[in-house]
């Protein structure tokens, strides 16, 4: 249109979109914690202290620090107002859910003897107990091991209604005597529970009914 012209705000316009200059503004200043911080400066949320934030031109670009799990036999935990993550300040050994100290000797059951060592595990000895002499052991409370309270024994028969004392012939009926282990031949009993029984010659099955 003859003698038309452009406002002056559309040339400043046109003027900045051909030299290519953003119409963005960018900051140069990020507010944080009651202070001013530069564009490259990083800093941490007083609020939040796991945050740490970088003022840059389109503002604070924050991140947060996750805290790695303290280990299981931490014994005590320190937690300063300034750090993001607690602290473990003293460690021990963790067994079976139980926390013991640096060099403790411990007894998590009869059977077992432990120390926990300067490098926080734990280490144990487990008692191998043998197998007791007698068919009715007994365990008693705070023992590993069972014991033979009626002392050494065995089965007079495979029908087991019957123990008898090892160590000498005993006669289950009149034509039958037995003997079991006396306690001292282990092995002989770990695989026979039984007694050996020998049957007396020319006896009758009457006379092995009249016990």
């Amino acid at each position: 249109m003859p003698g038309w012209r452009a406002p002056s705000s559309l040339l400043c316009l046109l003027l900045l979109s051909q030299m290519g200059l953003s119409l963005n503004p960018q900051v140069n200043t990020c507010e944080a914690n009651g202070s001013v911080y530069y564009v490259g400066e990083w800093y941490f949320l007083d609020s939040d202290h796991c945050t740490q934030c970088e003022c840059t031109p389109e503002g604070p670009a924050c991140t947060r620090t996750e805290c790695t799990a303290l280990p299981p036999a931490c014994m005590h935990v320190s937690h300063y107002p300034t750090d993001c993550c607690p602290r473990c300040e003293k460690i021990g050994c963790e067994y079976r859910g139980e926390v013991y100290e640096l060099g403790e000797n411990f007894q998590p059951s009869e059977c077992e003897q432990c120390t926990c060592d300067l490098d926080g595990i734990a280490r144990c000895l487990v008692a191998d107990c043998a197998p007791p002499p007698c068919v009715n052991p007994v365990y008693e409370k705070g023992e590993c091991c069972p014991r033979c309270k009626d002392g050494p024994n065995c089965y007079a028969d495979a029908s087991q209604s019957r123990v008898i004392p090892a160590g000498q012939y005993v006669w289950v009926d009149a034509c039958t005597k037995c003997r079991c282990h006396d306690g001292q031949d282990v092995g002989y009993w770990e695989g026979n529970r039984l007694a050996k029984c020998e049957k007396t010659k020319n006896c009758s099955a009457e006379e092995a009914q009249n016990v």
